[in-house]
């Protein structure tokens, strides 16, 4: 079951800030137009709270930009976007009852990770909080319950790409902090 899952995926994130900071700032003049020169979707504001995402809508088009905002004074949260196959007709729900190593499996679909401080904005870590690819996506947090917020990020930051290895309960997706949503092309 999910609630015996630990965190399976995770980044390098305290020596992503400061990098995905500058970026930041270098693309707020930049527009919201592709290379292309076609005009890309609005950038959708997910705010997430103890424990579920709040603004997410059930359908987003291609090339929607996600920010995160987390909302929570005690917890650290993030945005893991999963997309899932084509042929994957069970709702995202019934995939979070499956046993820990077939819903595993699942995260190597990961496209983007957006992590996010109590009550701060959040930072991008993988992938570009951009949701190109259409079909149907997973969202979780999978961040241990409780785990302290500032451990968490030196761990995973310490963890090269492993899980973080941190106190706390089950992760935040056994409370319920998961999501479905379709990226239209």
């Amino acid at each position: 079951m999910v609630d015996d899952m630990r965190c399976t995926r995770h980044l390098p994130v305290r020596s992503t800030f400061l990098a995905i900071s500058a970026l930041a700032v270098l693309a707020v003049g930049c527009g919201d137009e592709a290379d292309d020169g076609a005009t890309m979707a609005e950038p959708i504001e997910v705010t997430a709270v103890d424990y579920g995402y709040t603004g997410l809508p059930a359908e987003v088009a291609g090339g929607t930009e996600i920010r995160l905002v987390n909302d929570s004074e005690a917890e650290a949260h993030e945005f893991v976007a999963v997309r899932l196959d084509d042929d994957e007709e069970r709702s995202v729900a019934e995939l979070m009852q499956l046993p820990p190593a077939e819903f595993g499996a699942l995260l190597a679909g990961v496209t983007t990770v957006i992590v996010a401080p109590p009550a701060a904005e959040g930072m991008v870590v993988e992938g570009t909080g951009v949701l190109d690819e259409p079909g149907r996506y997973a969202i979780v947090c999978v961040i241990p319950t409780g785990a302290d917020p500032d451990e968490y990020l030196a761990a995973a930051a310490a963890a090269e790409g492993g899980p973080p290895d941190v106190d706390g309960g089950p992760p935040h997706i056994a409370q319920g902090m998961f999501a479905e949503l379709t990226v239209t092309g």
